[in-house]
């Protein structure tokens, strides 16, 4: 099959890609950063919301499918950068599928769409009506709208976690803190809300998730990309400090907490499940990929 994946360079799309090669696809990207093409990937550099660029290049992959990662998806920046958020996560994908021609498009969405739900309602199923609390969670629900109207596929991911993640998340951050701190007797680390609760899966099991989703997902559905299991993220922080070995005072950082933070998150993951996933990897290799990778170790082969 010839997939194109846009955001092929991103923290997913790496990953993605040597999972759809290894599977036979025909695998094509774009992406908006320079940088060396993934191997055995044809790419273009192409701004997804400039129309001419980005028609030229899907026609000339001539995809079947279209995996669109390709967006901004941070929360806590979505508030001051509403604008941008509105442009790329919507207009964006509005601009992909008029490009994709009748392909199918699988859209990378969040589980920021379902908003705060009430912990005795979790964990989450699809057909639970989006009700997003924060401007990134609002544009994921518009792509959705704009997608499924296509007959396309909806994924609602929960949090991916593991090597390769931007240090602007909480979870790398943390990572790379401690790593600059190394031989130190008391490192000290900078945190936001640790209070939130989270469902989490290690990125190489979003992967493929994805691969299995572009075999066997139902045109015109929404399924959830979770584990079905939620920690707060105080506990993840207490295992990543045990992982480093490091002694550490942990200091609250008031211009890392978010106007609104939803409490707690967790997947009912079940149409993804009876598809034949399952999460293999968890969460402390998801959190030794991340401390390596701070630490600019080598990754072993089974974590990533």
């Amino acid at each position: 099959m010839r997939v194109l994946v846009s955001g092929i360079s991103g923290f997913l799309g790496k990953h993605l890609a040597p999972v759809l090669l290894a599977a036979d696809h025909e695998v094509s990207g774009i992406r908006l950063d320079e940088g060396e093409p993934l191997p055995g990937v044809s790419e273009a550099r192409v701004d997804v919301l400039d129309v001419p660029s980005l028609e030229r290049a899907v026609s000339n992959f001539d995809p079947e499918v279209v995996v669109h990662l390709a967006g901004l998806s941070h929360v806590g920046r979505s508030w001051d950068q509403m604008p941008d958020y509105f442009a790329v996560n919507v207009i964006g994908v509005e601009n992909v599928l008029k490009a994709a021609r009748g392909a199918r498009v699988i859209l990378a969405s969040s589980s920021e769409v379902y908003g705060s739900v009430p912990a005795a309602e979790q964990p989450i199923a699809e057909s639970r009506r989006p009700a997003p609390r924060n401007p990134y969670g609002l544009t994921k629900a518009a792509a959705e709208r704009l997608v499924l109207a296509h007959e396309g596929v909806v994924v609602r991911m929960f949090n991916l976690i593991g090597p390769g993640q931007e240090s602007t998340f909480a979870l790398p951050s943390f990572a790379e803190q401690l790593a600059g701190q190394l031989g130190r007797d008391r490192a000290v680390l900078k945190v936001g809300n640790l209070e939130a609760i989270r469902d989490l899966v290690h990125v190489a099991d979003g992967a493929d998730a994805f691969a299995t989703l572009l075999e066997h997902g139902v045109s015109g559905e929404v399924y959830n990309l979770g584990s079905g299991k939620a920690v707060s993220i105080r506990a993840v922080l207490d295992r990543l400090i045990e992982i480093s070995g490091l002694t550490v005072s942990v200091e609250v950082d008031q211009e890392r907490l978010r106007p609104v933070d939803v409490p707690l998150l967790c997947a009912d993951a079940s149409k993804l499940t009876d598809l034949g996933w399952r999460p293999q990897r968890g969460l402390t290799r998801a959190l030794e990929g991340l401390w390596k990778s701070a630490t600019q170790a080598p990754i072993a082969a089974d974590v990533v």
